[in-house]
């Protein structure tokens, strides 16, 4: 967005004076160029905008690209007669037009367009002329813009079977593990029981100078809790493979039903079954006394306060005083839980594409750090799906907050 607001903002005066003074046409407007040039202002500093308006940032850009290409170049045109550089001005915007929006959008945007320029021309125009080749034009720019709508429709198709194909294969693989998984996790509950009887029978065989090959005391002391570990890390594998198995699953809808669920409980039941490592669980401070209720699935929002954690607790390693804060807080309008982690926060450039699927960064920074993109996407759509949203904000080095927002019941 912001290549395109630099050039828009530059190029509308600019091209002023191009058409004005340097190679002058029928028709310049200065005052409808500045318009376009203000319209695209906002978007160069949308990085600055507060969190609350950042929500409407695609409402207003495509009324800004509705109004600096369909609109302005057919008024444009219209209003040169259907000159020839009005009509390669006008091809130009329809192939930029094109580039920059999906299929749904250029076509919406192409037939309002012209349909709004031709009723502000007719307003505007005293006496009305249509020249003979006109319908000429249309057919040809109508051509183009379904070309465009063609292919970015194919694109769109690539993209969501790509994305089917990408699920498919992280639900088979972890599918796969659980087997090796399963079996590492029974090897070392029996090895569990019985290697402390091994140990001390060991450690009578040396006491009584019996013939067995000798074992260095520091061996014998990392083997004091080492199968519990691993029994451990197990589980903690086992529950990260059922996350991804709950994100590759969902498809924005709940597969039992929507039922009213305690969000107080859904915590509770998260910091419960998530496989803290030695030490982590005491990191999580609550504050629940504010509980309230929302509509939608217990299960999968124990999976996205899953993901939260797993993300956190990852930024949270280099970084030895922080600590993770999850909090509730209920409104007249709606519901929300604050989730906040003092890690290593997220980069700026990462932050606007962290809620994407497949989205992936090489700072290691949160979702990026695992390498598949699909946690925060998960936690994303779960939110749609019942009616709410997530937010993030997060400041490099200090913090990073998760606003989930619930409507009231």
């Amino acid at each position: 967005m912001r290549p395109l607001a630099i050039i828009a903002i530059i190029g509308f005066p600019l091209y002023y004076y191009v058409w004005h003074d340097l190679f002058p046409q029928t028709y310049e407007n200065l005052p409808l160029r500045l318009i376009g040039s203000a319209l695209f202002v906002p978007i160069l500093f949308s990085g600055r905008w507060p969190e609350r308006a950042k929500r409407f940032l695609p409402y207003y850009w495509y009324a800004t690209i509705f109004y600096s290409l369909p609109f302005f170049f057919t008024f444009m045109l219209l209003k040169n007669n259907g000159s020839t550089v009005w009509i390669e001005s006008a091809l130009i915007a329809a192939f930029v037009l094109a580039v920059l929006l999906d299929w749904l959008m250029l076509m919406l945007n192409f037939i309002i367009g012209v349909g709004v320029a031709l009723l502000v021309y007719c307003l505007t125009t005293d006496p009305i002329v249509f020249g003979a080749t006109y319908p000429i034009h249309l057919a040809i720019f109508s051509f183009a813009v379904a070309i465009g709508v063609v292919a970015n429709y194919d694109m769109d198709r690539v993209r969501i079977e790509q994305e089917r194909a990408m699920l498919a294969t992280a639900s088979s693989i972890a599918h796969e593990l659980r087997t090796p998984l399963l079996a590492i996790r029974a090897g070392a509950s029996g090895l569990g029981r019985h290697l402390p009887s091994l140990l001390e029978a060991y450690s009578i065989a040396q006491q009584s100078q019996l013939e067995v090959p000798r074992v260095r005391l520091v061996h014998l002391q990392s083997m004091d809790g080492v199968l519990s570990r691993i029994e451990q890390e197990a589980i903690h594998s086992n529950a990260i493979i059922d996350m991804l198995l709950a994100n590759a699953r969902f498809t924005s809808g709940f597969s039992h039903g929507a039922v009213s669920c305690s969000i107080a409980q859904s915590v509770r039941n998260s910091l419960e079954r998530y496989p803290f490592r030695e030490g982590e669980r005491q990191k999580v401070l609550t504050d629940l006394a504010t509980d309230f209720s929302f509509h939608g699935s217990e299960m999968l929002m124990v999976h996205v306060l899953f993901n939260l954690l797993k993300n956190a607790l990852r930024g949270m390693a280099s970084v030895e005083s922080a600590l993770i804060s999850i909090r509730l807080v209920s409104g007249p309008r709606n519901n929300q839980l604050l989730f906040r982690d003092t890690g290593a926060g997220i980069a700026p450039n990462v932050l606007p594409h962290i809620f994407t699927r497949f989205y992936t960064s090489p700072t290691g920074v949160d979702d990026a750090s695992i390498g598949t993109g699909i946690g925060l996407a998960f936690c994303r759509d779960v939110m749609r799906a019942m009616g709410g949203s997530i937010e993030c904000k997060s400041v490099e080095g200090m913090f990073t907050e998760f606003t989930l927002t619930f409507p009231r019941p």
